[in-house]
């Protein structure tokens, strides 16, 4: 007798096919057909897990833009926007033209049903725009005669991506298409190495204030006129090697919570990906495009003045109950928390938290293809929120723990590297002194880097932290 086939026995073998153990990613939390995607080109084309799924975040997320947001409390909504950054190990090739990289080959399959969008709506300027200029070389008598606008108008080119724009030049762009953008960089540090390629901080500034969704205006040189953007929409999304993430904490990137406004998709695996004989599905591309594309087939309302007023969606009773649950254990973690860089990362996944709701909920929506619109905030999209909230604070723990052990002294980092993995304070001490440092340093060396070069096992003993340990800190073991 033949077993049957169902779209979740598929999953569950693709899932005990695929190398599962180098992920903590939660890809539960997807429609099943999403979820098959990302096990079949994990088995198939090796992509990692974590690579995948994150930038499905950030392609759902451009989708969506402006068309929904989500309310917590009256005058308190969230957009879908993120910043995802895609870390590789030293030798990890992430340059996007190399398409055989395992970090910039997942994003570049996730991203081209956007590219296809923007490639067509391109086509559609490039037409438009040559009509224009005929139009505009023609007298005023001969534009009536011929029919056209007497007075023709420059087409703006709709798209949903950039790349390597100045925050002027971003700014244009955004105010011809208010739907929403992404800023999809090949390496991410050239990203914010240019903060300060033509002034001081401003760049920065508007980053830090894009993120929050917050009202930006752009005085153009030159111009009388002026950029105004009611409701900002911009994700972010590029790949960055792990030896160059301490340059993420550079300046006042540290201090003003910017590196905070980042999401990590790491993977724990070291080695490099096989080839097999298993082939990639014809239709898997087609697939996700379907997918992405419905979302951006949403139609969103726009005011007299073209600025788009999104759809609002709230959270139902049981739903918002879990939400609630969910920030008072978050609440506890950052009261016991030491380090002020931890807690600025746990703060910022409350505002994520929120954003993944919206994600999940809407993808949810696009993939069922029965609803006429998207339903509020359901308790199952909380949940899958907050695993996701929950994979990524892992991440952000795994990457100041880098940016740590990076950033220690001479001294430190040699009695850093001579402690076990595991070991009692008293033990710590004694090895500390035979490099010349004293237990009270010792003991603020090993305070002040809790959860991040340390996690406290019970009382008076400690392990020391991995770049890629599973970081994952709760109230009781910080008590």
């Amino acid at each position: 007798m033949e077993k049957n086939i169902t779209p979740d026995s598929v999953i569950s073998a693709l899932m005990n096919h695929a190398k599962t153990s180098d992920s903590d990613f939660p890809v539960q939390v997807f429609p099943a057909k999403m979820q098959r995607i990302i096990l079949e080109l994990n088995t198939t084309c090796g992509f990692p897990i974590d690579y995948t799924a994150s930038a499905m975040i950030t392609a759902i997320s451009v989708a969506i833009g402006n068309t929904h947001r989500i309310e917590v409390k009256r005058n308190w909504q969230e957009s879908a926007i993120v910043y995802i950054a895609i870390v590789g190990r030293p030798g990890d090739c992430l340059s996007a033209c190399r398409l055989r990289s395992k970090n910039s080959h997942p994003l570049t399959f996730v991203m081209r049903p956007l590219v296809n969008a923007d490639w067509k709506n391109n086509q559609e300027f490039q037409k438009k725009h040559c009509e224009y200029q005929q139009a505009v070389a023609m007298s005023r008598k001969e534009r009536i005669s011929a029919g056209l606008d007497e007075f023709p108008k420059e087409p703006k080119r709709l798209r949903y991506l950039v790349s390597d724009v100045t925050q002027e030049g971003l700014s244009a762009i955004h105010s011809h298409n208010p739907r929403g953008l992404c800023l999809w960089v090949d390496e991410l540090s050239a990203w914010f190495k240019n903060f300060t390629r033509y002034n001081t901080g401003s760049e920065e500034q508007f980053w830090l204030s894009a993120f929050n969704g917050s009202t930006t205006m752009s005085d153009r040189k030159n111009c009388q006129n002026s950029i105004f953007i009611k409701r900002p929409f911009i994700s972010v999304v590029g790949t960055i090697q792990k030896r160059l993430l301490t340059e993420l904490a550079n300046g006042e990137r540290a201090a003003n919570g910017f590196i905070d406004r980042i999401l990590f998709a790491m993977t724990k695996s070291n080695g490099k990906p096989r080839w097999n004989e298993d082939e990639v599905r014809d239709d898997l591309d087609r697939e996700w495009e379907r997918i992405l594309n419905r979302l951006l087939s949403v139609e969103y309302v726009v005011n007299e003045e073209k600025e788009p007023i999104p759809t609002v969606m709230r959270f139902t009773a049981d739903a918002k109950r879990r939400l609630y649950e969910w920030q008072h254990e978050n609440a506890a973690l950052c009261d016991n928390e030491m380090s002020d860089n931890v807690v600025s990362f746990f703060c910022k996944l409350e505002i994520y938290v929120l954003r993944f709701c919206l994600i999940l909920r809407m993808v949810r929506w696009a993939v069922s293809e029965e609803e006429p619109r998207p339903s509020d905030i359901e308790d199952d999209d909380v949940a899958g929120a907050i695993e996701l909230a929950e994979y990524f604070r892992g991440n952000a723990l795994s990457v100041l723990t880098c940016i740590s052990e990076e950033k220690l002294n001479e001294l430190h980092r040699t009695v850093y590297e001579h402690l076990t993995e595991e070991f009692s304070t008293a033990d710590g001490i004694r090895i500390a002194e035979r490099f010349g440092m004293k237990d009270h340093t010792f003991n603020m060396f090993l305070t002040r880097n809790l959860n991040t070069l340390f996690r406290r096992v019970r009382q008076g003993w400690y392990k020391k932290l991995s770049c890629y340990s599973a970081n994952k800190v709760t109230a009781d073991e910080q008590d």
